[in-house]
């Protein structure tokens, strides 16, 4: 498996292309990630445009099986956060096939 890029070499990697320090590049990650935090819990949305969205959901309470004993269990009613792809993010990563 592949292992991603991370926080520290984003934070080079930003810092180098836009000509910042690292601890302004690392500074305007975190406020980044703080305020999509802060806005998807407060509007229920938040967009970071040609990348995506994060989207607050209600999951409705449900009746499951315990995988284990084959036993019906009820699954409370949830809060769950979810991200949704840009259709430009999306097509230029993974293009459809014709």
């Amino acid at each position: 498996m592949a292992t991603g890029m991370t926080k520290t070499a984003l934070t080079r990697h930003m810092a180098e292309k836009l000509e910042l320090t690292n601890k302004q590049s690392a500074a305007f990650l975190d406020m980044l990630a703080e305020t999509a935090i802060k806005e998807t819990k407060k509007n229920g949305v938040f967009i970071i445009p040609g990348i995506g969205r994060l989207v607050k959901a209600e999951r409705k309470a449900r009746m499951g099986r315990n995988p284990q004993t084959g036993a019906a269990i009820k699954i409370k009613a949830k809060t769950v956060v979810k991200f949704r792809v840009a259709k430009s993010a999306k097509d230029t990563i993974a293009p459809p096939k014709k």
